[in-house]
Formats: structure tokens, sequence, C-alpha cells
């Protein structure tokens, strides 16, 4: 069983909406901030949002703000990206990766220690 498994990508139109989830095995989540990151074909990752370890403080790259929310449930080892008023250039993979603190330097990607498979998101225009 893999460490993290991201679901919900897809395809869909411009301005529609998609929800990724993110569920971690054991104790990966524990403790950690978690964040999401995209990478489309020819370009750089880029990060997308991120979550502390309390689900209390939140961070998103400059081209997500006010569209995208990310959130977590503890209980259930699971957190969610919730894409609304989506463009073409949200086009991406989308990978879930667990931070090595609680909730510190949260785009900093040599600081995520763990990475799912990503889930690919394609929106159409």
């Amino acid at each position: 069983q893999a460490e993290l498994e991201e679901h919900g990508g897809g395809l869909v139109q411009a301005g529609g909406s998609l929800k990724l989830s993110c569920a971690a095995s054991g104790r990966l989540f524990e403790r950690k901030a978690v964040g999401w990151w995209r990478q489309a074909p020819g370009k750089e990752r880029e990060f997308v949002a991120a979550v502390d370890y309390t689900g209390e403080a939140q961070e998103y790259g400059d081209s997500v703000k006010g569209r995208f929310a990310i959130s977590r449930d503890n209980a259930k080892n699971t957190v969610y990206l919730q894409m609304n008023d989506l463009k073409s250039e949200d086009t991406a993979v989308y990978y879930c990766a667990v931070h090595m603190s609680g909730s510190y330097h949260l785009t900093a990607p040599r600081l995520y220690s763990h990475w799912g498979q990503g889930t690919q998101v394609t929106v159409s225009s």
C-alpha cells in the first residue's frame, strides 16, 4: 500500500470545480504540515497550497488564492484540496506531500519528505 494516495483528479470544464483528497497510511500525517504541489508539462513544479498540522493555518500560491481551499481531517488521515473556478492553466499533475515540520517554510519543496504518485487534473477551455 502506498504511503500517500491522491484521488479526485479528472477532466473538468473551465469554471468548474474538483475536490482532491490525499489519504495517508499509518501516522505519516501526525503533527506534520501537508502540501499540494502541481507540475504541468514542460514547467517546473509549483507550490499550490499547504496546511499546518492543526489545520488552522493555510498558505496558498499566488495563482490559486481565492479559488482553492486546503483542509484536513486528522481523524481520517486525509487532506483535501477544493478547487473552484478552474482555469486551463490549472491543468497539471497534482501531488500531495508531507512536510518535515508542523508549520514552517511550507513553500520549500526540499522540506517535503514524502510525495504521492500524483493525480491528473485537466481543465478544458
